[in-house]
């Protein structure tokens, strides 16, 4: 039984109902989950079972408003899984996992709740809805069909099943992931090993080896991708390819964190669901509901593209090769070996030194001078730290987010520390959705996995983490500028395939000029990036195309390689499986890895992206289309930020996507533009 005291028993007192974080212990989440659960039970046994005939205020809007207190919890719980997570944490979600898979099926599977739906369904053209309210019955519609509610009563039995053990896998994927990420840090004894990193690299090495007990030593941690960022600069070739192996070999090491097993089942058991539910296979089902609607589109655009991108990488590395083989004869090239001569190659031949930039791209800047000031100037947005709020981890920063006529838009949390508690990568996610219905507004977080440097040192960001900046932000920008009636179209409650346009889109202001000139300057003496070095960084951005677009394919076409099996296809060797998808999709190349294996690939195995990993290249069609369209308009206006705010950011799920890029654009996406931004024009 839940105590009154219980900081989730009541709602939020705070602005914007952020979650009391001081007063919120790990022992309050499992007799809040217990409440919420029984709660939300009862609220849906009351509008299934209501016995006036079904309205949509009585049916679709009551589904909207119940769930409030396992609304709270959840959207705390799951955000500390992600960013903060304890053994404890890890083993309330272990337990949670295949109960909250049967709380959902038993409310989609609710025969009484779906014959409601249903019947409005029937006569919703005469039901005199707006717009956001027919969308929403349709999309209730569709989401119970999808998750069984028409299928016959032995086959939702073995739905529920299969629902519980999947949880209960994708939860165990992650956790080995996170385990095993930590475990196979790389230990260095002797500094020089090290030679080729800066001095702050080499000073937070030093400290996460004592925080580890390693005192003496250094340790490079890993990131989620295959691709390790301290490769660029390690001159040290042995300690190279210990980085890179330890990288690809997360989940595959035969010990009781190994996910070879895992994955297989996770393939199995989706593709058995996806076969009762009426789909030939598990990729079928999901992209069926996305703006490709088939497995086949989604494959085809990648195919389209990987013959070009092998070719440019397969030159790339011809050309590295001859750089290797002088510094050491007769040597052949080798992933680990890739990162750092395209670097080398990068600063002979553009004179970009991207370690060099560092000094340029501090936190603060980027943060306040950069990510904000761009979107003040598109969107009329402005931000004001809150140091009187509590936060879920001490690193973690909350600014409080106004309109351009001062009202209060949300509060956005950025937690950009790296530590062992969090998983690899990069993300958003929300603590509250907007929601005119229920008076919400938004709180979002931006987690990043930046290396925290020595005390009294300033963060200065990579340049591909300034990117990650201005990427997430996007996802934060989704969600804080949402406009909607009903959470369930809140912000990025939108197609898997379309999610990542906007972000990707608030990638180009990192190097518009104006926003540029604003932030990035050096952090002692304040002078501004150079010019020359503006300059030669947009020479050089279509260098090294061929390999980031073929990494990115691979892992892409992998994944729908898994998830277009059928019921009745076994994989015994997941290793083997995976060589021959890669093989067969034309992307076998040993120099250029895929950007996730399969036993670390946890977008797919441990998270949301399923049969969907494509959705990043499928949106970026609409995302170089849109930056075109800026470009030819004038850039970073507020007319343009209005018009781009109106027709897609602030509509969230509530319009058909496809439809609000129609209007924003005035036409539908063409993919020109995105196979001139990636070298890729004879695909």
């Amino acid at each position: 039984m839940m105590s009154p005291e219980n900081p989730f028993a009541t709602p939020s007192e705070l602005p914007y109902a952020l979650p009391p974080f001081d007063r919120i212990a790990v022992e309050h989440y499992r007799p809040a989950f217990e409440e919420g659960l029984s709660r939300h039970s009862a609220e849906i046994e009351q509008i299934a079972g209501n016995a006036e005939e079904a309205t949509f205020e009585n049916t679709i809007v009551a589904l909207e408003r119940a769930g409030d207190l396992l609304d709270r919890v959840g959207g705390t719980f799951f955000n500390i899984v992600g960013s903060n997570a304890t053994d404890e944490i890890q083993d309330i979600q272990a337990e949670l996992a295949p109960r909250l898979a049967a709380h959902a099926d038993a409310i989609h599977l609710n025969p009484r709740l779906f014959a409601r739906i249903s019947a409005l369904h029937e006569r919703r053209e005469s039901l005199g809805l707006d717009a956001e309210s027919l969308r929403l019955l349709e999309r209730r519609h569709t989401d119970f069909s999808r998750a069984g509610a028409g299928l016959p009563e032995a086959d939702q039995e073995q739905l529920r099943k299969l629902n519980g053990e999947l949880s209960t896998l994708q939860t165990r994927f992650q956790q080995n992931l996170l385990r095993d990420t930590n475990d196979l840090a790389v230990v260095i004894d002797d500094a020089a090993e090290l030679a080729g990193l800066d001095a702050g690299t080499i000073a937070t090495a030093a400290e996460t080896a004592a925080d580890r007990g390693e005192e003496g030593k250094y340790v490079l941690s890993l990131i989620l991708p295959t691709a390790q960022a301290a490769l660029e600069s390690l001159e040290n070739r042995a300690v190279r390819e210990r980085l890179f192996t330890a990288s690809v070999s997360r989940g595959n090491r035969g010990n009781e964190q190994d996910n070879n097993a895992v994955a297989a089942e996770i393939v199995r058991l989706r593709a058995e669901r996806a076969a009762l539910l009426g789909y030939p296979n598990h990729a079928a089902y999901v992209i069926s509901d996305e703006t490709a609607k088939t497995a086949e589109a989604a494959t085809g655009l990648l195919e389209r593209l990987a013959p070009v991108a092998v070719a440019n990488a397969r030159t790339e590395a011809a050309e590295l090769q001859r750089h290797l083989e002088a510094d050491v004869p007769g040597a052949t090239l080798k992933a680990w070996d890739w990162a750092f001569y395209a670097e080398k190659v990068r600063r002979e031949r553009y004179q970009v030194d991207t370690a060099a930039l560092r000094p340029y791209f501090e936190l603060n800047r980027v943060l306040h001078d950069g990510v904000f000031f761009a979107a003040s100037r598109l969107y009329g947005l402005s931000f004001t730290e809150r140091h009187d709020l509590p936060k879920y981890h001490p690193e973690v920063r909350i600014f409080e987010v106004f309109d351009a006529d001062g009202s209060g838009l949300g509060l956005f949390l950025m937690d950009y520390y790296a530590r062992e508690s969090k998983r690899g990568g990069a993300w958003m996610n929300n603590f509250v959705d907007q929601s005119g219905l229920l008076g919400a507004k938004t709180v979002v977080v931006n987690v990043l996995n930046v290396n925290r440097p020595p005390a009294g040192e300033p963060t200065l960001l990579t340049f591909d983490e300034v990117t990650t900046a201005f990427h997430e932000f996007g996802h934060a920008l989704h969600s804080l500028l949402s406009g909607v009636e009903f959470p369930a179209f809140s912000g990025t409650n939108v197609p898997r395939d379309f999610v990542e346009y906007p972000s990707q889109v608030n990638e180009m202001w990192m190097l518009w000029p104006e926003v540029l000139a604003n932030y990035a300057k050096h952090h002692e003496t304040g002078e501004p990036l150079p010019a020359e070095q503006v300059a030669k960084l947009e020479a050089a951005a279509q260098y090294g195309e061929g390999f980031k677009t073929t990494e990115y394919l691979a892992a892409s076409l992998l994944d729908l390689a898994w998830h277009r099996l059928g019921v009745d296809d076994r994989v015994e060797d997941v290793q083997r499986f995976e060589a021959d998808a890669l093989e067969k999709a034309g992307v076998a190349l040993e120099s250029v890895p895929p950007r996730y294996r399969t036993t670390y690939f946890n977008h797919v195995f441990g998270g949301g992206y399923s049969a969907g990993y494509y959705s990043y290249i499928w949106s970026e069609v609409l995302d170089a289309d849109t930056v075109l369209w800026f470009t030819e308009n004038g850039g970073l206006k507020r007319e343009n930020g209005d018009h781009f705010r109106g027709t897609l950011l602030g509509r969230g799920g509530s319009v058909d996507p496809m439809a609000a890029f129609s209007a924003f654009r005035g036409r539908e996406p063409e993919i020109e533009p995105l196979l001139k931004r990636r070298g890729l024009a004879g695909a």
